[in-house]
């Protein structure tokens, strides 16, 4: 029998410290790697975008795929490639963990603007509030020392 799937990820990874890194002179250049790297393990990125501090991604997603897995991909891959560019003057990393959405495919195009609105979306909200807004809609448990670690300007 033949396996049919139809699913969806909003992936979300936020830089180590929460630390404003992402340049927007280079993160078009990161946004292209990443999607390389996507489609290399056999999946399709359907938006991706972000802040200085942490990045959206839709995936299209087949039922073989680890999601955990392609996150440790991306960022073992994007730590390496930023760093050997020299993209920031200190080491750059990703936050240890991520968070995983799934959509429907009647909601990708709400999503798709979500992820492709964040410089406007975050003139009214931080990554935190964010962040917790998607785990509450998802109706994800969650505890606060296992949170993304937030800096105290937020």
């Amino acid at each position: 029998m033949t396996t049919y799937t139809n699913m969806f990820v909003h992936l979300i990874m936020a830089v180590e410290g929460r630390r404003s890194f992402i340049g927007p002179f280079w993160s078009k250049v990161l946004y292209a790697y990443i999607k390389g790297i996507i489609r290399n393990k056999g999946q399709y990125v359907m938006a991706i975008n972000g802040m200085r501090d942490h990045i959206h991604i839709l995936i299209e997603i087949r039922s073989w795929c680890s999601i955990a897995d392609l996150v440790r991909e991306v960022k073992k891959s994007t730590n390496r490639f930023i760093n050997r560019r020299k993209f920031t003057k200190d080491r750059f990393n990703w936050q240890v963990g991520y968070g995983a959405f799934t959509c429907s495919r009647k909601d990708i195009h709400v999503v798709m603007e979500f992820i492709g609105e964040q410089s406007f979306y975050h003139e009214r909200k931080t990554f935190k509030d964010e962040f917790l807004e998607l785990l509450k809609q998802h109706d994800i448990p969650y505890t606060e020392k296992y949170l993304f670690d937030f800096i105290d300007s937020e």
